[in-house]
């Protein structure tokens, strides 16, 4: 009877484990956050205001943040190997570029980036181009594939 009652129970962990069970999960809480007050990552093309990420909520599944290009700026070429990218254009104007297709932004356009998709935005306006950005994990990863930031 011991005997079938550990390997029930063996059985039960290793089927928890081959099929997704979680292991010491956070729990989800509710993250607030208010733009006066989040962390901001500084470039020499602008900067990322990271409004919600798995560090800033553990256990968060998407990353956002609110993201400026400073004028006759651009961020490096770049991609996300795990995570797709949506870009909501608040104000200025700008090109993006990605796989030899130049779009030209103004505010109101809205691209999804396709998770490994090597990208970057540059403003072509007078003023800061202001983008909502959101990422399909809290743990956005990036590779920089140029060493300088593009003008």
């Amino acid at each position: 009877m011991r005997m079938m009652i550990v390997a029930a129970l063996v059985s039960g962990l290793w089927l928890t484990d081959v099929y997704g069970g979680e292991k010491a999960s956070v729990k989800p809480t509710v993250c607030v956050t208010h733009e006066d007050q989040l962390p901001v990552q500084e470039f020499t093309w602008g900067s990322i205001k990271w409004a919600c990420n798995g560090k800033l909520a553990p256990g968060a599944q998407q990353t956002v943040g609110l993201a400026t290009i400073l004028p006759g700026h651009g961020n490096p070429l770049h991609f996300h190997p795990n995570c797709e990218e949506v870009i909501y254009v608040l104000s200025g104007c700008g090109t993006h570029f990605s796989e030899g297709q130049t779009i030209t932004l103004k505010p109101g356009t809205t691209l999804c980036i396709p998770v490994g998709v090597k990208h970057k935005l540059t403003n072509t306006g007078a003023e800061p181009l202001k983008t909502l950005v959101s990422f399909s994990s809290g743990d956005r990863k990036a590779v920089f594939l140029e060493t300088s930031p593009s003008k």
